[in-house]
């Protein structure tokens, strides 16, 4: 599996990628490898401020339905629109073209609560 440290992590399996005052987001290589061929992203929050641990979407694999948790405060300003056609990039590339969306942070300093990679990969048992 791949834990790069550039990014943060959650508990909820949601990584970010903070550049400048904005972050990408998405679910981890460890979340797509537990929930399968991914086949649907519903993500319908553009625009909105969505609350640290907060729902923002669902990700819809062959048997189940998770819900999206946000890791940070922010307003999710974009959706990655590749996703509509190719929701399976989450598992191709759960870190680089497979993130799900970008968002205007309220609060830069809050990402730094978040997990590092090798908490993250103590937390999954890599």
């Amino acid at each position: 599996m791949n834990f790069p440290s550039e990014l943060k992590y959650t508990k909820d399996h949601e990584w970010v990628r903070v550049e400048g005052a904005e972050a990408y987001v998405g679910i981890t290589d460890f979340a797509q490898r537990e929930l399968g061929d991914i086949v649907y992203i519903d993500i319908n929050t553009v625009g909105d401020e969505v609350k640290k641990d907060d729902v923002f979407g669902t990700v819809e694999a062959v048997k189940t339905v998770s819900d999206l948790f946000m890791p940070v405060t922010g307003t999710v300003t974009e959706v990655n629109a590749a996703l509509n056609d190719n929701p399976e990039l989450v598992n191709s590339d759960p870190y680089g073209e497979g993130w799900m969306v970008k968002v205007s942070l309220t609060d830069v300093e809050a990402v730094n609560e978040l997990l590092d990679a090798d908490a993250y990969k103590t937390l999954v048992g890599a």
